[in-house]
């Protein structure tokens, strides 16, 4: 009794590697390995490349807009249609100075994520689900090791953009300590400079951060989705068991055989018909059988298509009805003709040499 229940408990133990059905429902389900330290850090990369290509056109905007407000929009009297029209030309111009950062950052978010898992559209972790409130399990992940990981990652990047933004502001402590001698331009130039500084080392040390991330959001999602030995036997028996699978299978494997078998049909002697219902292909080749054997055989529908290949490739079609119908009855494909009807083949067989001698 006691090894019965040990053999169980081992039989489910997720132990094995998840099978393509299991990765492709998980898949279905939103569950992928994805890090988003890594969109977060190719969005601030991308981000500051832009302000860094686009920051002066962005400056030129906003010291524009300023002056404009202060030259032109104060000697305006407040009214509806002013407190419009200010509102639509400054929207305009905060737009234009925006839609780089924001175009950049779409393309980013979404180059990050297809870099990741590629294309994935579904709407299953949309869907309601009174398991995501349940507060024992929620409490369960709050405590959980994932939680801790998180936790001491966010540390160590606090730490290491803490440190690297001191240090940036550091180098430049003596620069700073001179801005009141400077005029607008310049003091805006140095912000930006140092901005960008600043942005591009942080934003490199999140993305070293986000390559460890990755690999233990790999390491989680592989560990998540592993299936016990007895979960593989029953996923296999489920799709063994389903029918619809099992006829598509069935259809997929005759439909292979039949290109197979029509692929033979030019390289045959003759084929013998019945001549509207059978048609068996037959070929003789010392070197490979002691005797003539089948290479297709078809009824029917596949019986014209045997008649309409053999006929394409100057295939000879010979009909004799009881010697088709019994060809087919008694042998399968590839198999050699039986000595009963060795007779009736090689008069066939001599018939078309000869007439191929003549041609």
């Amino acid at each position: 009794m006691s090894l019965k229940l040990d053999l169980q408990f081992f039989a489910g133990e997720k132990t094995e590697k998840a099978t393509p059905k299991k990765r492709q429902d998980s898949r279905k389900k939103g569950q992928v390995a994805k890090s988003q330290d890594i969109n977060t850090a190719f969005l601030l990369l991308f981000c500051f490349l832009i302000l860094f290509l686009f920051g002066g056109f962005m400056k030129d905007s906003m010291t524009a807009l300023y002056s404009h407000a202060f030259t032109e929009y104060i000697q305006w009297n407040v009214t509806e249609n002013t407190v419009h029209q200010v509102f639509i030309e400054s929207t305009i111009e905060t737009a234009k100075m925006l839609a780089p950062i924001i175009l950049i950052a779409i393309i980013a978010g979404l180059a990050a994520n297809f870099m990741q898992i590629g294309f994935l559209f579904t709407t299953e972790p949309l869907k309601f689900d009174l398991k995501k409130i349940d507060p024992i399990k929620g409490a369960k992940k709050i405590f959980s090791i994932r939680a801790l990981v998180e936790l001491l990652k966010s540390l160590l990047k606090i730490v290491f953009i803490g440190v690297i933004t001191f240090a940036v502001i550091w180098m430049y402590k003596d620069d700073m300590m001179m801005l009141s001698f400077k005029n607008v331009d310049s003091a805006l130039a140095f912000f930006g400079k140092v901005t960008i500084i600043m942005g591009m080392a942080a934003t490199i040390a999140l993305l070293f951060l986000a390559v460890f991330d990755y690999a233990y959001q790999r390491y989680d999602f592989e560990k998540n989705i592993k299936m016990s030995k007895q979960d593989i036997k029953d996923e296999y028996k489920n799709i063994e068991g389903d029918p619809l699978i099992k006829s598509k299978i069935k259809e997929k494997q005759r439909q292979m055989a039949t290109r197979r078998m029509m692929s033979e049909v030019p390289a045959a002697d003759v084929v013998i018909t019945n001549p509207t219902h059978f048609a068996i292909a037959i070929k003789y080749e010392e070197a490979k059988a002691s005797a003539p054997y089948v290479v297709a055989k078809g009824v029917d529908h596949l019986a014209f298509r045997i008649k309409e290949i053999a006929r394409k490739n100057k295939v000879m079609t010979v009909e004799n009805r009881p010697l088709a119908r019994a060809l087919y009855d008694a042998i399968e494909i590839g198999d050699v003709i039986p000595e009963e009807f060795y007779q009736a083949v090689a008069e066939i067989l001599a018939y078309v040499y000869r007439m191929e001698k003549k041609v």
